[in-house]
């Protein structure tokens, strides 16, 4: 940003590189310290080893979050009830009394200690360009913007949407607002103008942060055009910020006033604002079974503490690691584990603002040797397509940094999980296959933490973080027991990081997630437990084919076909079957270069579902296609391909949030000859 070139120059934003020694890991003792591992854990009575500690989290929540809440954030007042909930009713509260400020948190505790430590690297889209940011540049830049915002008339309650990609400017946004007591939402960079002003509205906000153009993979995007046309559809809105990211010029209007010039009129300092621990600290929103986003709402502590928990613990994140989340801002990992997380325990986080493929597909392994990154955190979707690359772009490149890899978003299959721990962490690295939601705030299941001889299984999220009790139920509300058992993923008892409500519509929120399992907290996802007692996402319990009676996840069949050798990724639907009633759909895209003859391909595609999962799931359609449909996010746009398989062409609905749109006339194209083919049998 032009802010960090320029406006702040004062800041001295470009340091040199820190140190990269590294506290001892616990893994290397020869018995399990419990009150190293977790200070706190000397209050509780009777606990020596992990198990023990697991247990406790369960079964005394109160006594373990408390002291954990007393011991890990800085209160401006303390709490005097610990939780207060009804998951019946869907009321879900935590340090009741307490007061804070996230932002005092994240920033002003650790210029006291260490001004100097790096905060923030900034990885531009311009390959080897970055840019480092210490705690005390942060609180500098923190305290103009909130500054800036209060003199514009933000106050406490207020919401401001947030619409920049990856960047210093976008962390201080989120923290000013964060230190005055306004609600952000960051809205994804990527999302069209009718999606931004679907949000703008929802949260009927009067402020937009954003800035002229970002860049993506060597692209310009016009963020600014965006905003211009949302705020035509959105008459709340009186003032848009915009930051300046590249040089070229961009229309103004007479609501649009630039960023960097007014912060440069504010004070490095502000006030922070006692906020009680369940006031409002965001909104973000996400995706419904009814299409209409919905804006679900994280508090100030509960939130906080859960992400710098779940940061420090899953990932075994010590002081002077530099984790590597290359995840958007926009989204809750980003939140979780590009900002909040990081920052609450005083780590180095980096910021990520291109593409895994620019300029070529070793960006982000020449990334890892050249920031000294400890622990990278990605996407399956992401790992699946540099698997497609082959090894060569990963094994140029001086990996021996890292120490934790982790993947989110969606269960990652065994070949992806395999090559990521075989190829990228040279089979030296736990891989932490993480499953959470924008809802639970922060990781609930995930291989670590766990026992020091603890196994990691391939392709599962295995373990309940502390403090979450996962139960599996049936059909007809029934808690499942024993293992080696599927059901739908429930858990039984609140925790501080899950999302307290959705913006002005409650009852959707307990429709949706404690109606179907009274008190309990329905995910929506379904899951298998295993003999060992380990859990496996199979998937989402709408993206369920029920072929013949038996009810398989897309998960299980994807996971399945993956494991061919001449398959990047897959896409797997249901589809309507006169014999079964329902038969899976299979979309696949090959490697590069592959060549296979397209009958033997399909036979041993079905042979290999046949024996992983069961002959009644064998594929009965195979397509071949160059892409998959996917959301900016990288995320598999399952219903249009249902309502191309359905032939339901002109129901495809809202395809703003498509990344590439040609995918889907050359998947409409390919299915006809499918059904071509079909018919001459």
């Amino acid at each position: 940003m032009k802010l960090l070139r320029a406006a702040c120059s004062s800041l001295q934003l470009l340091i040199p590189a820190q140190g990269s020694a590294h506290t001892p890991r616990l893994r290397a003792c020869c018995t399990f310290n419990v009150t190293a591992y977790m200070p706190e854990a000397a209050a509780f009575p009777g606990v020596r080893d992990y198990p023990g500690l697991r247990d406790y989290s369960v079964q005394q929540p109160d006594s373990f979050w408390g002291a954990l809440a007393q011991g890990r954030l800085s209160w401006i007042s303390p709490f005097h009830t610990v939780s207060d909930c009804d998951l019946s009713q869907g009321t879900i509260r935590w340090f009741q009394g307490g007061r804070l400020n996230v932002s005092v948190n994240c920033i002003d505790r650790h210029v006291h200690t260490s001004p100097d430590k790096v905060a923030l690297i900034w990885e531009r889209d311009e390959p080897g360009a970055q840019v480092k940011i210490t705690y005390r540049q942060l609180l500098e830049v923190t305290c103009r913007l909130a500054n800036t915002l209060k003199r514009h008339g933000v106050r406490k309650g207020d919401r401001v949407v947030i619409y920049i990609p990856a960047s210093p400017i976008a962390v201080a946004s989120m923290l000013a607002c964060a230190r005055i007591g306004a609600v952000h939402t960051v809205v994804f960079a990527g999302f069209s103008a009718e999606a931004l002003a679907d949000r703008i509205r929802d949260a009927q906000c009067e402020i937009v942060i954003t800035a002229n153009q970002a860049l993506r993979g060597g692209r310009i995007i016009k963020l600014k055009k965006t905003v211009d046309q949302a705020v035509k559809q959105c008459p709340s809105v009186k003032r848009v910020f915009i930051a300046t990211r590249t040089e070229n010029k961009v229309p103004m209007s007479d609501i649009d006033i630039p960023l960097e010039e007014e912060m440069m009129k504010e004070e490095a300092a502000c006030e922070p604002v006692a906020m009680e621990s369940e006031d409002m600290l965001f909104l973000l929103y996400t995706s419904g079974s009814t299409g209409k986003p919905k804006g679900v709402v994280h508090t100030q502590a509960g939130f906080l503490l859960y992400a710098a928990l779940t940061h420090r613990y899953v990932f075994d994140y010590h002081d002077g690691d530099v984790f590597g989340c290359v995840a958007d801002v926009g989204w809750i990992t980003g939140h979780s584990y590009v900002v909040y997380g990081p920052l609450c325990n005083g780590g180095t986080t980096v910021l990520f603002e291109s593409t895994p493929v620019y300029p070529n597909p070793g960006r982000y392994w020449e990334m890892v040797e050249r920031l000294k990154v400890n622990q990278f955190y990605g996407a399956p979707t992401a790992i699946r397509l540099l698997l497609k690359y082959g090894d060569t772009w990963v094994k140029s490149h001086d990996r021996s940094s890292l120490k934790t890899l982790g993947t989110v978003g969606e269960p990652i299959n065994p070949e992806a999980w395999d090559w990521y721990y075989r190829v990228v962490g040279d089979g030296k690295c736990p891989v932490v296959d993480t499953w959470w939601q924008t809802e639970t705030g922060g990781i609930c299941i995930a291989p670590r933490p766990a026992d020091r001889d603890a196994k990691i299984l391939p392709a599962m999220a295995m373990r309940p973080f502390f403090g979450i009790d996962p139960v599996l139920m049936n059909e007809h509300g029934q808690r499942l027991t024993g293992n080696a058992i599927s059901g739908s993923l429930c858990i039984a008892q609140p925790w501080p990081g899950m999302a307290r409500t959705i913006y002005n519509d409650h009852n959707r929120f307990v429709n949706t997630y404690f109606k179907a399992y009274p008190n309990h907290f329905f995910t929506g996802d379904g899951a298998y437990r295993s003999e060992e007692g380990h859990y496996q996402i199979t998937g989402r319990l709408d993206d369920v084919i029920n072929i013949s009676g038996h009810r398989l996840g897309t998960a299980e069949i994807e996971g399945a076909v993956n494991q061919h050798q001449a398959v990047a990724e897959s896409a797997a639907i249901g589809c309507a079957h006169e014999i079964k009633g329902e038969g899976s759909y299979v979309f696949i895209v090959l490697k590069d270069g592959m060549v296979i003859a397209e009958d033997v391909f399909d036979k041993e595609l079905k042979d290999i579902v046949s024996q992983k999962i069961a002959k009644y799931a064998a594929p009965d359609q195979i397509q071949i296609v160059h892409r998959l449909p996917k959301t900016r996010s990288g995320k598999i746009m399952r219903r249009v391909l249902r309502k191309i398989v359905e032939n339901k062409i002109d129901e495809l609905g809202d395809l703003t949030t498509l990344d590439d749109h040609t995918a889907v006339q050359e998947i409409i194209d390919g299915h006809k000859q499918v059904l071509k083919k079909e018919a001459k049998y």
